[in-house]
């Protein structure tokens, strides 16, 4: 397999220097409880991740598929006990993905809830990619779990420096780093981390490689059949992936769902944003990131407009991984 860059183009985005952790209470996540001796294996027929060999100690991406095999959702899942695997998503759409799952359980043992009341996330954001602290051991990989300050820490792909972890617990308690009300620089660190976040405003946009999240760990190729897995796994093997998410940064905010256009092609859009961030700048002004889903064809330019084709311009970056040149369609 050859691999290459999105484009020639880009060019590294600013590492965000952290001087402290950072812990802040993300109220635009929710989280899903499946539980019952058949939670695994129902969840395993509706995700694009295996979830049967999902082990304590383990967290995995998911994407929840339409028969058309557009995302509904994705996940951060990990299991919590023998019977019961914790789903964390955009809160804007729990509720919709919940009684959407909740119609195909049928004669499963496994009872789907809205544990959002119960469970609290916090994201975390350490600085460095090292850490040696006995009293709070941080997960040693990504995608691996621990006890941490009596809660449970998922740690997630690193960005930008950063080491990222959710932090599950009780609503009353408190995260052992240092908290702040400011979710700008998790929200930041998300974006850099090229790893998509499905919300309402992008539910059916996408096939599950148009966001890159077979390239993240989000899909299994190997595991039985879900809803639309006969569309994800012919995009896959037919090299037909015209399309691919891209990192970018401007001068201007946009929100997710806004449509993306290029010069090259400015009657129709080109795109659409999958997630974005502002980082404020301590002398005034702000940073802006962006995670785009684009036709690869018009990405080549380096350079994209929001909104319209004289919208705001978004330069791209470099995304912390790269893309497999043989899916180029």
């Amino acid at each position: 397999m050859i691999i290459v860059p999105m484009s020639p183009t880009a060019t590294a985005s600013s590492d965000l220097a952290l001087g402290a952790a950072v812990a802040v209470r993300l109220s635009d996540w929710g989280v899903i409880r499946a539980k019952g001796d058949d939670a695994a294996t129902f969840l395993n027929g509706q995700l694009t991740q295996e979830t049967v060999k999902l082990d304590l100690g383990q967290a995995r991406l998911a994407g929840y598929c339409s028969p058309k095999g557009r995302l509904l959702a994705s996940f951060v899942m990990w299991r919590t006990a023998p019977d019961e695997i914790l789903l964390a998503c955009s809160a804007d759409l729990l509720a919709p993905t919940l009684k959407r799952l909740s119609m195909f359980v049928l004669r499963a043992r496994c009872k789907l809830t809205d544990a959002s009341a119960e469970i609290a996330l916090w994201g975390v954001a350490l600085p460095g990619l090292l850490h040696d602290d006995a009293e709070h051991p941080i997960p040693a990989a990504p995608y691996a779990t621990s006890s941490v300050g009596g809660g449970t820490a998922i740690r997630l792909a690193d960005a930008a420096g950063a080491t990222r972890m959710l932090w599950a617990a009780a609503p009353d308690a408190i995260p052992p780093w240092a908290s702040t009300s400011s979710p700008d620089v998790w929200n930041w660190l998300e974006v850099q981390s090229g790893v998509p976040r499905i919300v309402a405003s992008t539910v059916e946009a996408f096939v599950p490689q148009m966001v890159n999240l077979e390239l993240v760990g989000g899909v299994n190729f190997q595991k039985g059949c879900y809803p639309g897995q006969e569309i994800v796994a012919r995009s896959q093997y037919r090299g037909t992936l015209k399309r691919r998410m891209v990192l970018a940064e401007g001068a201007a905010a946009a929100a997710a769902g806004a449509e993306v256009f290029a010069a090259a092609d400015p009657e129709q859009p080109a795109g659409q944003i999958v997630l974005s961030a502002s980082l404020p700048h301590p002398e005034g002004g702000a940073r802006h990131a962006v995670l785009i889903e684009v036709k690869r064809a018009l990405a080549e330019a380096g350079e994209l407009h929001v909104g319209a084709a004289d919208g705001p311009v978004v330069r791209l970056r470099a995304l912390p991984y790269e893309i497999p040149a043989d899916n180029a369609g």
